[in-house]
């Protein structure tokens, strides 16, 4: 993605002809129930800031993507847009499109010292603040408790516990874990999450910054040997389903186990039987972090040339207020990054423990495919979603993602 800002220095905002200032907030949920979130947000945003009025842009994922490529380059860029951190964020920054807003964290410190700091970690470069953090996310396997009860089984703590739990479901009939990979991010987060156990987090962090990346740590092959392990455990062609339509196979019990997000948690009132979650097994001998978690906050930036920057920060602060975190996760299950605000009145019990083990996490290794150039997710995804249908080897896809490092990182 190239971003141009050069182009013009007109304002992204106006003054409409009833003398309100107008800001731009782009975002990527038109759908519920977030649309209602949002619109509610921004309305009493107005009542208290009568001076603002609040002007909407929204896509849909990958569509937000496309348009972002569009408006953020354009004469009149929104003033607040939301980014994935990792390389998708870092662009923004580097490109000199993200505001730095690390003057407005430190005079507001009882508004940013509510913030998890971890999770603002996500939106720095080289020690100065880029982006608000609005809500994060983890991942973990959640399982039907009902049938491993029956089948005498526990959730396992390390990997041969793993797969001895697989191939126990296997035997008595059930698709052990169920995956959609129709999009290849989904077994991406697999390949992270083993990664963690497997490649030192020195390596990990060198690899997956901008400069320097060589992905040839043995851990790295390793970790695709794992996901290849659990291929004979997986439902049959996975690349022909859907994330969505796996989460709700699983949910009608047509599946032992499945790789969600802690923000799918708000699905599971619809599970047909009684469920729990565990985290990535451990793997004996391994070199990376065992304890850890993988996962991302999401949020937003203000653009550079936005000429009402403390306008956009003033409603950036007033969406990351206890009250709207707490109606965030009370609305919309997406957990937010504000201290407190998931507590035993706005969210579950298993919605609180989740945010628990993220809090307790002082490095989140965040999604394979937000991390990377999408230069090199390209091969990484494809070449998964190719080893997945039998068609690609481990050392295949590791020597592509490998050459694709060389070409971005290495001329």
């Amino acid at each position: 993605m190239s971003l141009l800002i050069g182009c013009s220095s007109k304002s992204t905002t106006s003054t409409s002809k009833d003398g309100k200032t107008t800001i731009t907030f782009f975002y990527r949920w038109p759908n519920e129930p977030y649309k209602s979130y949002f619109k509610s947000v921004i309305a009493e945003f107005e009542k208290q800031h009568p001076n603002i009025k609040v002007e909407e842009v929204t896509a849909l994922n990958e569509d937000y993507k496309q348009k972002a490529n569009v408006l953020l380059g354009s004469k009149n860029p929104p003033d607040v847009f939301f980014t994935w951190p990792g390389e998708y964020g870092q662009k923004f920054i580097r490109d000199g499109i993200a505001l730095d807003l690390t003057k407005y964290y430190q005079e507001d410190t009882e508004w940013s010292g509510q913030l998890i700091s971890s999770q603002v970690d996500f939106f720095k470069k080289d020690d100065k603040v880029y982006g608000v953090p609005l809500f994060t996310d983890s991942k973990l396997f959640f399982y039907n408790k009902d049938l491993f009860d029956k089948l005498g089984l526990k959730a396992p703590a390390t990997w041969d516990e793993f797969m001895t739990v697989l191939k126990t479901l296997k035997k008595n009939g059930t698709t052990p874990i169920i995956l959609g990979n129709k999009d290849p991010w989904a077994a991406a987060h697999y390949v992270t999450a083993l990664n963690q156990r497997l490649v030192p987090k020195e390596v990990l962090d060198k690899d997956l910054s901008y400069q320097g990346a060589k992905f040839t740590d043995p851990g790295y092959l390793e970790a695709l040997k794992k996901l290849n392990e659990l291929k004979p455990y997986f439902n049959e062609d996975p690349n022909a389903v859907a994330h969505d339509e796996a989460r709700n196979l699983f949910l009608g019990g047509k599946a032992g186990i499945t790789f969600l997000e802690t923000q799918e948690i708000t699905y599971m009132k619809d599970a047909a039987f009684t469920w729990d979650t565990f985290k990535v097994p451990t793997i004996e001998g391994a070199k990376g972090d065992q304890g850890g978690l993988i996962g991302a906050p999401e949020g937003f930036m203000v653009h550079a040339k936005s000429t009402h920057p403390k306008e956009a920060v003033a409603f950036l602060k007033f969406m990351t207020s206890k009250a709207n975190g707490e109606k965030l996760i009370k609305e919309t299950g997406l957990a937010s990054t504000v201290a407190g605000a998931v507590n035993e009145n706005t969210a579950t019990k298993e919605e609180i423990k989740a945010m628990d083990l993220i809090k307790e996490q002082k490095n989140m290794l965040i999604w394979t495919d937000s991390a990377l150039d999408s230069r090199i997710f390209k091969p990484y995804g494809d070449g998964v979603q190719t080893m997945l249908s039998g068609a690609m080897k481990p050392e295949e896809v590791i020597k592509g993602v490998q050459e694709a490092a060389k070409q971005v990182y290495n001329k």
